[in-house]
């Protein structure tokens, strides 16, 4: 097994492009985006881990198992993600001075005889 050995040059331009994603990071926080903040943050955040995964970790390089594992577990990670957020929308919004009685009567379906 060969191993592949980059230039100095590409690990230094790598360096740099995570400098300038966390320095644009640190700006667009003080930036009032409303909601779009958190989607902007991640968005760079998932620029800097591909940058991370795919030159520190060498996945560029790397045989394709590898790199179907890579993908496996971001789609597993996904598949989780996706039933989070599903079971936070469907439950009741419960106020503090609600009742239990009260809450526990919104959530059994009414049933007419």
């Amino acid at each position: 097994m060969s191993e592949h050995i980059a230039p100095r040059k590409l690990y230094f331009f790598v360096f740099f492009s995570l400098l300038i994603l966390t320095l644009l990071t640190w700006q667009i926080a003080y930036i009032d985006l409303g909601k779009w903040n958190t989607v902007v943050a991640l968005v760079i955040a998932v620029c800097k881990a591909s940058l991370v995964g795919a030159f520190f970790m060498h996945l560029k390089w790397s045989a394709s198992m590898v790199r179907l594992v890579l993908f496996a577990a971001i789609f597993w990670l996904a598949i989780m993600i996706t039933l989070t957020i599903g079971d936070f929308f469907s439950r009741v919004n419960v106020q503090p001075w609600q009742t239990s009685a009260t809450v526990s009567q919104q959530m059994v379906p009414s049933v007419k005889r």
